[in-house]
């Protein structure tokens, strides 16, 4: 049984889920499994709220990307994990954000697809889907 109000669980996952998803760590693997175990809330409005908190957090950086790309020519660009991670978008455009759950370097992944300026609606699409499967994994496992 979960200690917290339903109401306070969602927001508490969906900031979690939204600062995990910046260039701040957080937990929200561990939030959304405290209230799945808990089991108060609805698992399908636990992975919609997880996913597009993660989503939002995912495009602020992604926005962050754009905004820097004003200031900063990819051509500027000396650090070998930005570097990398700017590689990687090229080569495999959109779909690598798929991956972009990946500790470390999905935040990298969502930083250099705004920076090279990839279409908005086909960034947003790939990361949801690829959030979406993270934690629709997650509750599957808890909750199956």
């Amino acid at each position: 049984m979960t200690l917290l109000d339903p109401t306070l669980g969602l927001w508490s996952l969906f900031l979690s889920a939204f600062i995990s998803s910046t260039i701040a760590p957080g937990g929200s693997e561990a939030v959304l499994a405290y209230l799945v175990h808990g089991g108060t809330i609805d698992s399908r409005v636990l992975l919609a709220t997880a996913t597009v908190g993660n989503t939002l957090g995912a495009m602020t950086t992604w926005l962050l990307g754009a905004w820097t790309a004003r200031k900063f020519g990819v051509d500027r660009v000396h650090d070998p994990k930005k570097l990398r991670a700017i590689a990687a978008v090229r080569r495999w455009g959109w779909p690598i954000l798929l991956l972009s759950w990946l500790p470390i370097v999905g935040d990298g992944f969502c930083f250099a697809a705004g920076w090279l300026r990839m279409g908005v609606v086909a960034s947003m699409a790939a990361i949801a889907t690829g959030k979406l499967v993270r934690y629709a994994a997650i509750v599957y496992w808890l909750a199956g």
